[in-house]
């Protein structure tokens, strides 16, 4: 029944060597990898935006040196642990199979101009993915994570985790292999990152937050959570349409890349981004009227990120009505989840990005299987995200916690009174307006 509905969606190859791109292909992934770093860029706006005016400057100072951090890192050591489509890999033997856990390419690029197009193009698209990843959780961290700790996380995600899971999805893994071993479907499919990308920026997060700690005065001794609403909404909202350009461009381009979707089928994948965007922004408007009489903006904002984040999984897999419903329930999901955190666990995330990447990428993950037309793949995709959860978020907590007895995360308390940007900058990102103190440091 299911592959009835997708006549114009053929499944994805197998994990091995993958024939090449025609030059239309390698042109026009070209084009669409030079276009996403919008997404990029809208991400960064909403940061910004959700945190408080006294640290914008350095929260947007932030996003630029994390983006440069994760993509040296990435290029001296991650690059050669992710591989290479087709490349070698280090694997061990158990139970009579083969798992590649470690990508084995060349040290620092070495001889990147000669390898195939396709191989290029991948490693260009996980330049952009870590970057991306890397930002994730600078967001969660606002107005109490320094800069040079920020940077540090970047360094560690582009070094050591994103490498792995990026290997395990992408580049031959075992999770790619999945198909090849046990008969799952067509392996672990992640076209545009939903778990290299959004669920690892989101479990990251999650860390950062625990390590952290809330910001000063959010959860008030005996008391309720405090509101701390984002300090400019404009920046929000406008970063959310950037975001969706980027968007387009990350799910076609690795359609093409990771699921050797065919020319013909890529508007199909940029409809389901759209509808899925559409979907999850007017069920998140619909609860948040329901609930508080009145749309909130920044949970609307979250919502369609949210919607973006599932298609990233299921945009090249899927019809454009199963799109539009991924999208409708990432967007109920969205505002009770931020609430269930804050209230239920006292979890301080400014920028949302725990629920918006971590939870709509599982989302999206679990989606794609269930609607898939292979079978098998449900179960791959659960063993994925049981990878994530049970190897990716310890190994990130190990990492984080360890990192944080020598880069201490979290600014000193009068930096954090005064705003990070004096403390760090040593100047506002608005010196022409007078900024209010809280009430909570009265």
């Amino acid at each position: 029944m299911i592959a009835s509905l997708l006549p114009d969606l053929p499944p994805a190859l197998p994990s091995a060597m993958p024939p090449a791109l025609s030059e239309a292909a390698f042109a026009l992934v070209l084009v669409l990898l030079l276009v996403s770093p919008l997404a990029l860029a809208g991400v960064a706006l909403v940061n910004t935006g959700l945190g408080r005016s006294r640290s914008a400057a350095q929260s947007l100072l932030g996003n630029l040196a994390i983006v440069a951090v994760a993509l040296i890192a990435f290029a001296l050591v991650g690059a050669t642990f992710a591989g290479t489509t087709g490349g070698a890999g280090h694997s061990f033997h158990l139970a009579g199979k083969a798992w590649n856990w470690l990508g084995a390419g060349p040290l620092f690029l070495g001889g990147l101009g000669s390898a195939p197009a396709q191989a290029q193009l991948g490693l260009l698209f996980q330049f952009l993915a870590v970057a991306f990843a890397a930002l994730i959780p600078w967001g969660s961290g606002a107005d109490r994570l320094r800069l040079i700790a920020g940077c540090a996380i970047a360094a560690l995600l582009a070094a050591l985790v994103f490498p792995l899971v990026a290997h395990w999805a992408w580049t031959g893994g075992w999770l790619a292999q999945l198909d090849v071993n046990f008969s799952l479907g067509s392996g672990f499919l992640d076209p545009a990152g939903a778990a290299a990308i959004h669920v690892l920026g989101g479990l990251s997060a999650l860390v950062v937050v625990w390590v952290a700690g809330p910001r000063r005065g959010k959860f008030p001794q005996g008391g309720i959570a405090t509101a701390m609403p984002g300090h400019n909404a404009v920046y929000i909202l406008f970063g959310c349409l950037l975001a969706l350009a980027g968007w387009l461009a990350f799910n076609v381009a690795g359609a093409v890349l990771w699921v050797r979707a065919p020319l013909a089928a890529l508007p199909v994948t940029a409809v389901n981004t759209l509808l899925s965007a559409s979907g999850a922004v007017a069920a998140t408007f619909a609860v948040t009227r329901i609930r508080f009489g009145k749309p909130d903006a920044s949970l609307c904002a979250n919502g369609w990120l949210a919607g973006l984040v599932a298609s990233s999984a299921s945009a090249a897999l899927v019809s454009p009505i199963q799109s539009l419903m991924i999208g409708l329930i990432a967007g109920v999901l969205t505002p009770l989840l931020v609430e269930v955190l804050e209230l239920a666990t006292s979890i301080d995330d400014p920028s949302g990005a725990i629920v918006v990447h971590g939870a709509g990428g599982l989302w999206g993950l679990i989606a794609a299987g269930a609607l898939a037309p292979l079978p098998g793949q449900f179960l791959a995709q659960l063993v994925a995200i049981a990878a994530l959860l049970g190897l990716a978020l310890p190994l990130v907590y190990l990492l984080f916690w360890l990192l944080d007895r020598a880069v201490p995360f979290r600014v000193e308390p009068d930096g954090e009174r005064i705003g990070m940007d004096l403390h760090e900058l040593g100047g506002g990102a608005y010196p022409e307006f007078v900024i209010h103190r809280d009430d909570s440091y009265r």
